[in-house]
């Protein structure tokens, strides 16, 4: 329910945001130019032989935004323009996604990124996550299974229906009474293999939950998807394509984003394991040649750029081998193409053995 009832972390976030604006303010008054001092954070680099810990929540240097340079002065406009915005929604306890407040005033916004780069600005220098500045993302995460929850005082009974997909919700701090029956939670990247397995009823075959976020998982998905593995202590795998963006996907559930390298500690599911599908399940699995793809030119330069993600040597080298065998055989496939064999040998073979025998990277 929204409405006027303020909690302990709304108040004192206002009071801090009514402070920062009353300095800049006596800033102007007196003639000196406002200084905004605001973090970086990165949850990798580009050097696999540092001795680095980029996964930390420890800034990794400044920005300092002045009047004094001309080129700062918009994003400090939009920055004030969106805290304003920011500082009504949680005093009235609002919410909105980041595409309405662009559209509170377009013509000075110019394009969502701006939009979105203020609110990660406003993040960093409140210490806080989105949700605590009411902004949330439009949904576009599916859930199905063993599961039921309460969000804001809607009930969602995926126990009732098992291989029905119900939305993620979107107000993830405000779901309660999580109650689940599963035995672990299977993550897929792409819709069309959510509705496979939910036609295939494989939810009622196995006691498991799951979820899709439709390719590259917006902050619902993921904030989900963190909650249920804090309170259900379930094992979670993650099925993506055998190419470049279905490791991105993973990688971005698994260490989190660049984008928002702030919030890693709410976003990131740092247990996922990577159930497949991999190079060397095309000869395990028999997946005839004309399903395999050959990599285009941008799909390897995508590839060796994330060799050299630090996290990948330091965390997980058993992922790093498997890209270096994509990249060396120079071909790349599909989840679908599994369906060579049956259209459910996705759904009763593939995952079941995978699951069964334990082959999955931790």
């Amino acid at each position: 329910m929204e409405g006027k009832i303020l909690n302990p972390e709304a108040t004192n976030l206002l009071q801090r945001i009514k402070g920062f604006t009353r300095s800049i303010v006596e800033d102007l008054a007196e003639g000196r130019s406002p200084e905004i001092s605001i973090n970086r954070f990165r949850n990798y680099c580009m050097n696999p032989e540092a001795d680095c810990f980029c996964s930390s929540d420890k800034p990794k240097g400044q920005e300092i935004l002045t009047l004094k340079r001309g080129s700062q002065t918009y994003r400090i406009d939009i920055l004030l323009r969106v805290l304003l915005i920011v500082q009504q929604l949680v005093q009235e306890n609002r919410h909105a996604s980041k595409r309405d407040i662009y559209y509170m005033h377009p013509s000075a916004f110019k394009a969502q990124s701006v939009v979105d780069r203020a609110i990660g600005d406003i993040c960093i220098l409140f210490q806080c996550s989105r949700f605590n500045l009411n902004v949330v993302s439009v949904g576009n995460g599916l859930v199905m299974g063993w599961l039921k929850f309460r969000e804001a005082g809607r009930k969602f009974d995926c126990l009732n229906s098992l291989n029905t997909a119900f939305p993620v919700p979107v107000l993830v701090e405000e779901v309660e009474d999580i109650v689940s029956l599963a035995e672990y939670i299977l993550v897929v990247e792409k819709e069309t293999v959510f509705q496979r397995l939910a036609n295939d009823m494989f939810c009622m075959m196995n006691r498991c939950i799951v979820i899709t976020g439709r390719g590259y998982p917006d902050v619902s998905t993921r904030r989900f998807l963190r909650l249920l593995m804090e309170k259900l202590h379930l094992p979670v795998h993650c099925l993506v394509d055998c190419d470049p963006y279905g490791f991105e996907i993973l990688a971005t559930y698994r260490f989190g984003s660049m984008q928002m390298a702030y919030d890693i500690e709410s976003l990131r599911a740092p247990d996922i394991k990577w159930l497949g599908v991999f190079p060397s399940d095309s000869e395990i699995y028999d997946v005839p040649q004309q399903c395999l793809l050959p990599l285009t030119e941008e799909d390897k330069k995508r590839t060796e750029a994330m060799l050299l993600r630090c996290y990948l040597k330091r965390e997980m080298p058993q992922w790093r081998l498997e890209l270096e065998t994509m990249l060396k055989r120079g071909v790349k496939f599909e989840i679908e193409a599994l369906s060579v064999h049956s259209l459910s040998y996705l759904s009763e073979v593939y995952i079941p053995s995978k699951i069964r025998r334990e082959v999955s990277f931790q």
